[in-house]
């Protein structure tokens, strides 16, 4: 059955300008240009500044330790804010700061400042989005919204690789952090062209105009202890325990298999999906508003068990390409999916972003565990036994949104 929730006052539908919506887009096209710099790049970077293995593992840990702890407190940050645009300015500035660190001072002390620094911004910057996407359009429109934004940001990583594999290569892989400190400028006055006024701040954290004031139902309490929460949460840990490792395992393969083509059959796994992404993603919104959300959860969820079924029993390296197909498909659902649903459930308690957080920690326990079972697994029973463990825990993520998530589309 559909939540019961608050029906919408002022809050329902809105319409902001074109140059607000257009001035989200091209922040998140040019954040995803900025974060990209931190990718692999860092390692490739850090490797030639002479830089130890455990030095460059301490400080890529940093990032994964911090995202993992700062998630809720971010998205309470951003719920307590006054202005989500005023809190993303400073985390961007923060990015292109930690960038330019990495580029003038690649010493020890200077670079893990600027790689915390960058951990602490990154956790705020994916609920200031999505508060913003919310207040601007408001909870009836969010899906198409949420997709819009997933397919600007798909473009971002792909074009954002390519400007920065070419600078590396043609110039030097600290050109990559000073092109990434470059890019948090047009970042910035993207930002500033989205209208103030019209974002509504008690909409974008997730609450609503009640004629007497609930706080039993605005409670951090009431959230944390609402089922759905609780069980989509859950289901991200199983989605993300079988994701997360899927693609470095596969990689492994392939470079056992091909080991001359490896690096060119790798990046053509990551471009299909961002690819899918980029095109599907504005219709996942429009269909997770017609359809429900538990229909596309269960083809997300089925699509990745197909892919580690595959991934299991396909041996010729060039049709592994072809099974990242059903990445895309995921990808496409879970980049709308996850905040829409969050948006769905706290709907009325004012803290969205702090529930974005407590599935974004779900999200960070699943993938850190993924790669340390599938690796174990992997060294111990082969690479097979491995992915079909993964599409086992994706079978069983299957399972719970099958038999336990309620429905949570809100039609009015």
């Amino acid at each position: 059955m559909p939540l019961a929730l608050d029906k919408p006052g002022p809050e329902g539908p809105r319409t902001p300008s074109r140059e607000s919506q257009h001035g989200l887009d091209w922040f998140i096209f040019f954040l995803a240009d900025v974060q990209t710099g931190f990718g692999p790049f860092v390692a490739v970077y850090l490797t030639t500044q002479k830089w130890t293995q455990v030095e460059i593992g301490f400080v890529l840990s940093i990032g994964g330790v911090i995202g993992l702890l700062g998630q809720m407190p971010g998205g309470a940050i951003v719920d307590a804010a006054r202005s989500e645009r005023v809190v993303a300015g400073f985390a961007v500035a923060a990015i292109g700061i930690s960038a330019l660190a990495y580029a003038l001072w690649p010493i020890f002390p200077v670079v893990a400042l600027a790689a915390t620094l960058h951990a602490l911004a990154s956790c705020v910057l994916g609920p200031a989005i999505a508060a913003i996407s919310l207040g601007l359009v408001g909870p009836l429109a969010i899906g198409e919204r949420l997709g819009r934004n997933a397919r600007f940001a798909s473009l971002g990583n792909g074009s954002a690789a390519a400007l920065m594999g070419a600078c590396g290569y043609l110039l030097s892989s600290r050109s990559v952090f000073l092109v990434t400190f470059i890019l948090a400028i047009p970042t910035l006055l993207s930002l500033s062209r989205i209208r103030e006024r019209e974002i509504d701040i008690a909409q974008a954290h997730g609450a609503v105009t009640r004629e007497k004031p609930d706080k039993k139902a605005t409670s951090v309490w009431s959230l944390v202890c609402q089922r759905p929460l609780l069980i989509f949460a859950g289901s991200m840990l199983l989605f993300q325990l079988g994701n997360a490792a899927m693609l470095p395992l596969m990689a492994g393969v392939v470079t056992t298999r091909s080991s001359q083509w490896a690096p060119i059959l790798i990046a053509a796994c990551i471009i299909v999906p961002q690819a899918i992404v980029a095109l599907a993603s504005p219709s996942v919104g429009r269909k997770a508003q017609a359809w429900g959300r538990r229909p596309l959860l269960l083809i997300a969820f089925a699509s990745l068990a197909v892919r580690g079924l595959l991934f299991a029993t396909v041996t010729d390296p060039y049709l592994l390409v072809a099974v990242q197909v059903f990445d895309g498909i995921t990808a496409a659902v879970f980049s709308v999916m996850v905040p829409l649903v969050v948006a769905d459930v706290a709907f009325g308690s004012g803290h969205f972003n702090l529930a974005q957080g407590i599935v974004g920690t779900a999200v960070g326990i699943g993938a850190s565990l993924s790669t340390i079972l599938a690796g174990y697994v992997s060294d111990k029973l082969g690479s097979s036994t491995a992915f079909m463990g993964l599409a086992s825990v994706a079978a069983l993520g299957l399972v719970v949104i099958w038999l336990a998530m309620p429905e949570t589309r809100r039609t009015a």
